[in-house]
């Protein structure tokens, strides 16, 4: 039997640092993107039946469950709440303009509500929905010490999503490579290590977006 992964950073000093960069950067990017978020919220409303944001329970700290807030990028009455059932490419319950957020990420922007409420992180591991599956198996029966993965606050960006493990995963392989990316976070925890993931997140996912 594998021995557990130690654990990274931690500490006072460290999570103080780490949750006044949350509160900073998120608080800037709201007001710095309101104008941008109107539109999208107008856009979405405007273009499909049904309420502007998407609510559903995931996993944080602990494994204590909090509602996670997204821009609704699915028909709403063929939303599953539960979670279990991921929207892949061409998914029809997707709607046009859903399927644009999805692509660049903009329908995570009302997750800086839930790191401002110090339900999540700017990085960390992503939250899952309770007993997340991939190939018909539980991510805790797929991947040894999964559940490590909640002790650090869940984030809108991890370790994961900048090697290319963005998106729906419902692949055992692919889910069990997406985890092992998330425990090696837990395990290098670090400011550092939150700066890199941060500058490749915003180099990789956010800058490309201007370019178009």
């Amino acid at each position: 039997m594998p021995m557990p992964p130690r654990l990274g950073a931690s500490g006072r000093y460290f999570e103080a640092l780490k949750r006044s960069m949350d509160i900073v950067l998120s608080t800037a990017t709201l007001v710095g993107l309101f104008p941008a978020l109107v539109i999208i919220a107008s856009t979405v409303a405007f273009t499909s039946t049904g309420p502007i944001f998407f609510r559903q329970p995931r996993e944080g700290l602990n494994g204590k469950l909090f509602t996670i807030y997204k821009f609704r990028s699915l028909y709403v009455d063929r939303s599953d709440l539960s979670g279990l059932s991921q929207a892949v490419d061409g998914d029809p319950r997707v709607t046009p303009v859903g399927r644009w957020l999805r692509q660049t990420s903009l329908d995570e922007l009302p997750q800086l509500l839930n790191v401002l409420k110090g339900e999540m992180s700017l990085i960390g591991p992503r939250p899952h929905v309770p007993n997340m599956l991939a190939a018909g198996m539980r991510y805790d029966e797929l991947v040894p010490y999964y559940d490590l993965r909640l002790s650090v606050r869940p984030g809108l960006s991890g370790w994961a999503q900048v090697n290319d493990l963005r998106g729906p995963t419902t692949d055992a392989e692919r889910a069990k490579s997406r985890v092992d990316h998330d425990l090696a976070y837990v395990q290098n925890m670090s400011f550092g290590l939150d700066l890199k993931i941060l500058w490749r997140t915003v180099s990789d996912e956010i800058l490309p977006l201007g370019m178009h």
